[in-house]
């Protein structure tokens, strides 16, 4: 078994029965690399607030030096900041999945603003709405923009060995053996030191350390920081084992559910029995649920309409300048529940580019239901710039003003498609179709048709408002990026 600190083999006792560890090289403490960071990203949040509230002040009073009542609000803003942001243990975000930390984020930027709201009232302070919104707005923007630069240098760092806590995977069957495997990536921060065999888990030729009952000695020994237990592998009674282990010695520890991929949100935990159990939150878009969701994309649309017109009318021009045909390109899509619906978007292909999909289907052997080939012969050189940043997708605004879309949402299938789909596939249909998704954001067209129908599935088990707002967020930087895109 290797560790990225050096090399570990099997353990062995003596002949006086005391644990046998080969040493591991030596390596900095991963505890200490992230409490170290996050005394760093705390400077970066108060930072991220203070500017908020200045580039409001000056956008809505000008270019003043800030003074008085202001100037008490600002003093006052980096121990709230802090107080509240580690009240939502965005100080432990490690733990946390990117939707939860982004949620938490909102929620933090709202109650740090709202507590400074408070105190400037008592202290008699006018404050202008404008200035208030704007500064939530802005707060928003800018805190999850420097925790975004973070993630990005924590990722890299990981690459280099770094933020990466040694691990003990206690048990040896199939899902230990795959949790293993998972920890060779490095974005997932965890560093494999070896395997803890159980009675339940028959090792499958894999090196182990020691057993469970030696699981104190091998944390001590091979200065684990962390034990990741496979719960399949292991008792009722052994867990408790682990648990008492884990307690004396002050490592983390994470233990595996059999349940599928899902936002922590959904989950609570509640006893039973001298046992822990997992509470599930349903999840069905229905009543206010629904009625949240239409409300937010009736504004965004009408407000990304009215901020997007020139750039509307630009891309017009350039359509109706560069190729003969209509402006807009109009096919028919599968909506929610089956509805049929008309799909816009600025046309980026030659006129005839439907006669030719069969043609291109048998020259490049494709029998994917979902048609999408790199370097398309039919798209025109506008049409490839806007293909690039995804702009011809904009007059899908008025899909979602008109009620036929979502701005977040599954991929809108062709009637051919559905045609084509399995049982399980129809349940994508169960929600309005999306200008943006989790297929936008997590590869556009490099991925494959049934793992963009498994992320739409996902969207639909697990829909909040705060992870629709979470995926708006992350489609920006990827239409930049131009991933995926052809």
């Amino acid at each position: 078994m290797q560790d990225r600190a050096g090399e570990v083999g099997t353990a062995s006792r003596s002949a006086d029965g005391v644990l046998r560890i080969p040493e591991a090289g030596p390596a900095s403490s991963a505890q200490a690399q992230y409490r170290s960071l996050y005394r760093r990203i705390g400077v970066t949040d108060v930072a991220s607030i203070v500017a908020a509230l200045l580039a409001a002040h000056w956008v809505r009073f000008g270019l003043n030096v800030p003074h008085g009542d202001f100037l008490r609000l600002l003093l006052g803003t980096p121990p709230a900041v802090l107080v509240v942001y580690s009240a939502f243990g965005l100080y432990h975000a490690h733990r946390f999945t990117p939707a939860e930390e982004f949620r938490r984020i909102i929620l933090a930027v709202t109650v740090s603003l709202i507590g400074l709201v408070t105190l400037s009232v008592w202290s008699m302070a006018s404050l202008s709405r404008f200035w208030l919104a704007l500064s939530w707005a802005l707060g928003v923007l800018f805190a999850l923009a420097s925790r975004r630069v973070w993630h990005w240098w924590v990722f890299r760092s990981r690459t280099q060995g770094r933020f990466l806590f040694p691990t003990l995977i206690v048990g040896t069957n199939v899902e230990a053996m795959h949790l293993e495997t998972a920890m060779q990536h490095p974005r997932f921060g965890f560093s494999s030191i070896g395997l803890v065999a159980t009675e339940q888990s028959p090792a499958h030729g894999a090196p182990v350390l020691g057993g469970i009952d030696d699981l104190r000695e091998l944390i001590q020994a091979t200065g684990a920081e962390c034990v990741f237990v496979a719960a399949s592998a292991l008792s009722s009674t052994e867990i408790a084992h682990v648990v008492k282990a884990v307690r004396l010695t002050g490592v983390e520890v994470r233990v595996t559910a059999t349940l599928p991929e899902m936002l922590a949100s959904r989950l609570t935990v509640q006893p039973i029995g001298g046992m822990m159990a997992l509470s599930l939150k349903p999840v069905r878009l229905s009543g206010t649920q629904a009625a949240v969701k239409r409300a937010f994309d009736l504004t965004a649309s009408t407000l990304g309409l009215a901020v997007l017109s020139p750039v509307l009318l630009l891309i017009a021009a350039a359509v109706r300048l560069t190729s003969p045909g209509p402006i807009l390109y109009r096919q028919g899509r599968v909506g929610q529940r089956g509805r049929p619906f008309t799909i816009l978007k600025f046309r980026t292909m030659r006129s005839g580019a439907d006669e030719m999909v069969a043609e291109l289907r048998s020259k490049h052997g494709m029998n994917d239901l979902m048609f999408k080939l790199q370097d398309d012969p039919r798209v025109t050189t506008v049409g490839r710039f806007l293909r690039r940043f995804s702009l011809d997708e904009l007059p899908q605004l008025f899909n979602v003003a008109r009620g036929d879309m979502s701005l977040v949402g599954p991929r809108p299938p062709l009637p051919e498609e559905v045609a084509g789909y399995e049982d399980w596939q129809f349940d994508r249909l169960e929600v309005s179709p999306g200008v943006t998704g989790l297929w936008q954001v997590s590869g556009r067209s490099e991925l494959s048709f049934d793992e963009c129908v498994r992320l739409d599935l996902f969207y639909i088990e697990n829909w909040s408002l705060a992870y629709d707002l979470y995926i708006v967020a992350k489609t920006l930087p990827v239409l930049v990026s131009r991933r995926g895109a052809y």
